[in-house]
């Protein structure tokens, strides 16, 4: 069961191994705590979701699958949006239409069709936080990394010296697109080492 959690972490990340959710990946991370926001949103989702689409699994018909995963889905979204809205109001403004955008995220359906619609609840609920906390990581990372070049700072605390100049292009969408594509290369390079390392053991 181990494997189910893991495997979100590392080996299929959403972000840099599964390329999913590239809208929210790409438009929020102009800042860590942004990134933070979203990841938790996510994570929020895909594991009620995916326990309550479990627990039903033997219940739904196969013909209305999809449209019932979409309605439990578009309901923990909401909850999710009152929940920032209400406890975190500048945040949620800031995230504007993308925590409602969720319920189209495909890293969400996704989990609820591959895994937590045919797997019992313990082993969805360990799916659905592992890739909801890997998808986390990659957007804090992302968000950190354009954060600390934009501005020199991460989560609004002064990282960079006071002269140093910020470079707008990491706040724009063109400095998503290539924080990102590094980022991914870089995980790729570090995750080949380490496959290299452990065939070697073996």
């Amino acid at each position: 069961m181990i494997k189910d959690f893991v495997k979100g972490l590392w080996k299929e990340n959403p972000v840099f191994v599964q390329v999913l959710g590239m809208c929210p990946t790409l438009a929020v991370t102009t800042k860590a705590v942004f990134g933070l926001s979203m990841g938790v949103a996510t994570t929020f989702v895909v594991v009620s979701s995916s326990i309550v689409i479990s627990l039903i699994r033997k219940l739904v018909p196969k013909q209305v699958r999809i449209p019932m995963f979409t309605v439990i889905i578009a309901t923990f979204v909401t909850v999710a949006d009152y929940m920032l809205k209400a406890n975190f109001f500048e945040i949620s403004k800031a995230l504007g239409p993308y925590i409602p955008l969720i319920v189209v995220n495909c890293l969400i359906l996704g989990r609820a069709e591959a895994f937590a619609s045919k797997k019992g609840v313990v082993r969805s609920f360990l799916d659905a936080l592992g890739m909801g906390l890997g998808f986390t990581a990659a957007l804090i990372v992302l968000g950190s990394v354009r954060e600390l070049l934009g501005a020199g700072e991460v989560f609004g605390y002064r990282v960079l010296w006071e002269g140093f100049t910020e470079w707008i292009v990491m706040i724009l969408p063109a400095g998503a697109f290539i924080t990102l594509g590094l980022l991914v290369g870089l995980f790729n390079v570090i995750d080949k080492k380490v496959m290299n390392k452990e065939t070697k053991v073996t």
